[in-house]
């Protein structure tokens, strides 16, 4: 959590967090109180025990009722939220079923006699606090939810209204102890500019929520909401949420006022011209076309790169079936999944990768399998966990071979480092096409290309092997850099050091991109660079053809491709990669840049 900057221009104010979700919102401070919702506390007698226990399951199947009033409001969200709400309103419901929430409020009820509001307050608490005990965004994430439904429980024992943002003035920003995904899905975006919290960070469902609705965000205020004397923001104050630089601006003075309006016109000019671009084809100023895919991290993402022009999703992580749930998910839900992703690209290519977690990425319903490691990135992840636990890989396998008869998919391998890796994938997806095959399934009427993701140094020396056994190349510039130069990008004491323009990583790169292109291989590079402008004309120097990124980067690299002459950018990649010093490789490069 970031604190207050100490930045004074008469009264105006810069409190600084974490910017979320980018662009600029200007408007009213519209202040949700964090003591409207109070907690009952007593014992109960005995003799009301029953009563009490009835009145909590009334409560529970009204909750019930909420969720699905607003699982059916959700289908008049934007497309690119919709999927994303319908998730998270599915896994409430279960969570208000025969959960371990309920489970424990009733428990504390029959047997210490707790008021129904004081055994769902103390119960949700305690489960939450389990869950953010354990340093991982994601569960982290999950203690969020576990909340959001106790305080609707609480609402509803207490007969408590819950206030929208109905009364909110027009391009108002909403200034909050913290937003739940459900209250951020009832936002209009038409009518409310952004907002700022003092909980929350950029992995939680509330932030995904904010970038698909394209709310300006900050997250991770102390101090934004309370007493306006010791700091907190005052209602009706006007206030800029700048989600780019992560800061709020309290009562802005008018020369910061100004500046602010003239960048926020500078945007959405910005917005428009790229806007433009969607449905020009990325070609080079000397013809030659290149393929620009998405990257997807979540469902509700897929519409994000449709609407960007995304000829195809080169890279579909598929983590987030298994991250924030104690289970496992089953193949009709990995199907039902990968399909509505399908659906959204209208026929575009979807490339699946199977699961990659261990790690940093971190799932509780793998737990058990992935066990305790003392150097995680080295050990039990990626593709080695699949082919230790086989059910894994072989339900992925055939999700996709079933969702691959409503469109175009292939799939993606993990953290390859052998030939005989892939061999082994090849072996069980035959087993389960067989079986599919069997059992009458429609699945995909050609088996789906197999590629290998380029992340690992050794797949990147024994690429010419790997391409005897792969249909195509993914590079994975940052696993890829990271294992390169022994550099892990979230230890601040050595992420200085991480440099992709580093000779040895490009060394890599052009080796792989060499011996796929020589096998005939499609090869398309993934990392975060591709997704760079900056990168673009070295990437494709060095002979990639395809880049895939986040969505919302694709209309300037697809801007900077169509300014570029490959001829050129091929002749300066060589030169570059005459090169021993990183630092004279990021002349090179950015001189290139200034002049084209």
């Amino acid at each position: 959590m970031k604190t207050e900057r100490a930045s004074r221009k008469g009264k105006q104010r810069v409190l600084s967090g974490l910017g979320v979700s980018p662009g600029i919102a200007i408007g009213p401070a519209y202040v949700i109180d964090p003591d409207a919702l109070s907690v009952p506390d007593y014992r109960v007698v005995p003799a009301a025990v029953d009563d009490e226990l009835e009145r909590f399951a009334a409560a529970v199947e009204l909750s019930r009722t909420q969720v699905g009033k607003l699982k059916r409001k959700a289908k008049n969200l934007p497309a690119a939220a919709r999927s994303e709400v319908a998730l998270l309103l599915d896994a409430y419901r279960q969570m208000l079923t025969d959960s371990r929430l309920i489970r424990g409020v009733n428990g504390r009820i029959a047997d210490q006699r707790y008021n129904a509001e004081a055994a769902v307050h103390a119960e949700g608490e305690a489960i939450a606090g389990t869950f953010e005990a354990i340093d991982e965004p994601y569960l982290a994430a999950r203690g969020q939810e576990i909340r959001e439904i106790a305080n609707r429980l609480i609402r509803n024992l207490t007969e408590t209204p819950f206030e929208a943002y109905a009364s909110a003035p027009a391009n108002a920003v909403i200034i909050a102890e913290e937003l739940t995904p459900a209250d951020t899905a009832l936002i209009n975006p038409a009518r409310i500019g952004g907002f700022a919290t003092v909980l929350g960070g950029a992995e939680g469902h509330t932030a995904i929520m904010a970038r698909a609705l394209g709310l300006p965000a900050v997250l991770g205020i102390a101090g934004l909401v309370g007493d306006a004397a010791a700091g907190g923001v005052p209602a009706g104050a006007t206030v800029i949420v700048d989600g780019d630089a992560g800061q709020v601006i309290v009562d802005p003075t008018a020369a910061t006022l100004a500046d602010y309006r003239r960048r926020r016109a500078a945007l959405v000019r910005e917005a428009r011209r790229l806007g433009r671009l969607t449905r020009l084809p990325a070609v080079t100023r000397d013809g030659v076309a290149i393929k620009i895919e998405a990257n997807v991290e979540l469902p509700c993402e897929a519409q994000s790169a449709a609407t960007a022009g995304a000829e195809s999703i080169g890279l579909l992580r598929s983590e987030f079936l298994y991250m924030n749930r104690a289970d496992l998910p089953g193949e009709d839900e990995q199907v039902e999944a990968i399909r509505e992703i399908i659906d959204h690209m209208s026929g575009r290519p979807v490339t699946v990768r199977t699961l990659d977690v261990g790690g940093e990425k971190l799932a509780s319903s793998l737990s058990d399998e992935l066990g305790e490691s003392a150097n995680p990135a080295l050990g039990l992840r990626a593709i080695r966990l699949s082919l230790e636990v086989p059910r894994l890989l072989e339900t992925q396998l055939a999700a996709i071979l079933r969702a691959g008869a409503f469109g175009d998919v292939r799939i993606l391998l993990p953290m390859i480092a052998t030939p005989g890796e892939v061999v082994q994938v090849r072996k069980i997806l035959a087993r389960v096409t067989r079986r599919l095959t069997r059992r009458g399934v429609k699945i995909a009427e050609r088996t789906p290309p197999v590629g290998v993701m380029i992340e690992v140094p050794g797949a990147a020396l024994a690429a010419d092997a790997l391409a005897q056994v792969a249909d195509f190349f993914a590079i994975g510039t940052n696993d890829l850099t990271m294992y390169a130069l022994a550099i892990d990008r979230g230890e601040e004491r050595v992420a200085h050091l991480y440099n992709p323009l580093h000779p040895a990583v490009l060394r890599l790169i052009q080796f792989a991109t060499t011996s796929a292109l020589r096998a005939r291989r499609p090869v398309s590079l993934c990392g975060e660079i591709a997704g760079d402008p900056r990168f673009a004309p070295l990437i494709l120097g060095l002979g990639v053809r395809e880049l895939s990124m986040a969505p919302p980067s694709i209309p300037r690299v697809k801007e900077r491709v169509r300014a570029l002459e490959l001829g050129e950018a091929t002749r300066r990649a060589a030169l570059i990669m005459d090169q021993s010093d990183s630092g004279r490789i990021a002349a090179l490069l950015d001189d290139f840049n200034e002049v084209w």
